[in-house]
């Protein structure tokens, strides 16, 4: 893979957005394949609403958000009723995010089944004086998708192995057959506490502690722990956890 950018191709453009979208959008077609499936994947149409690439093997789509720089906790995702609009339609595309300078440092895809209305955020509209006023938009928060939903290519301008993009791309497909936004909610939330923990190896113990906080993002639920139990239940079910005795687990 070559992690260098073609600035020469956005040479013919005025608008530093239009050079930005050029450059990085011919970079992707020429370097990355699709995680799914490994097979190359092409441009759709320009201004296409769905997305800017498509797989022609599984049909999977990706929609490209770049940054001339480095990535923090969180990216401007545009228009934040548009966004909802899109994430919750049964067209949302996955998502690739590039960060770059003369070189790519940084590029990940987050599978579909992990964006959901939680990741986010409502910005503040513009202010009266603003050419938009009143617009509203909003930015994706990473602090907020599992790491098992962030499957980096290239991580701190180091390329990782297809093999390894491949294999955890497979992972976490089983959720795709979680249909519902409240059951896809708590298990995202309960991978999210888990990589809190930063261990491979945690306890039942452990996981309780988060309690509190899945009280305030689930107020209306009074059985937390239950609810606790019958994630993990359903992670290991699909291979993502492992059970190695009582009330301890494994990442696989």
């Amino acid at each position: 893979m070559n992690l260098f950018i073609n600035t020469q191709i956005g040479d013919s453009y005025t608008s530093s957005s239009q050079k930005a979208r050029v450059i990085t959008e011919y970079w992707v077609s020429k370097q990355i394949y699709c995680p799914s499936c490994g097979s190359d994947i092409t441009s759709y149409e320009n201004n296409r609403p769905v997305a800017d690439f498509l797989c022609g093997t599984c049909a999977e789509d990706y929609e490209l958000k770049s940054i001339k720089g480095k990535f923090g906790i969180k990216v401007s995702a545009g228009a934040y009723h548009q966004m909802i609009k899109r994430i919750s339609s049964e067209t949302k595309p996955n998502f690739f995010f590039m960060a770059y300078l003369v070189k790519v440092n940084e590029f990940f895809v987050v599978p579909k089944h992990f964006i959901v209305s939680e990741i986010v955020e409502k910005r503040k509209p513009l202010a009266e004086t603003a050419r938009r006023k009143g617009w509203i938009g909003s930015n994706i928060l990473f602090t907020k998708i599992p790491l098992a939903g962030q499957i980096f290519y290239v991580a701190n301008g180091i390329e990782i192995d297809k093999e390894v993009v491949l294999e955890k791309w497979q992972k976490t497909v089983f959720l795709k057959k979680v249909k519902k936004t409240e059951a896809k909610g708590w298990i995202l939330d309960i991978m999210n506490c888990i990589d809190t923990l930063n261990k491979r190896e945690f306890s039942l113990r452990e996981i309780y502690s988060f309690e509190p906080e899945l009280k305030l993002v689930h107020p209306e639920n009074n059985f937390i722990k239950e609810k606790i139990r019958q994630q993990l239940q359903f992670l290991r079910d699909n291979n993502y956890l492992e059970f190695i005795s009582k009330g301890r687990y494994k990442l696989r």
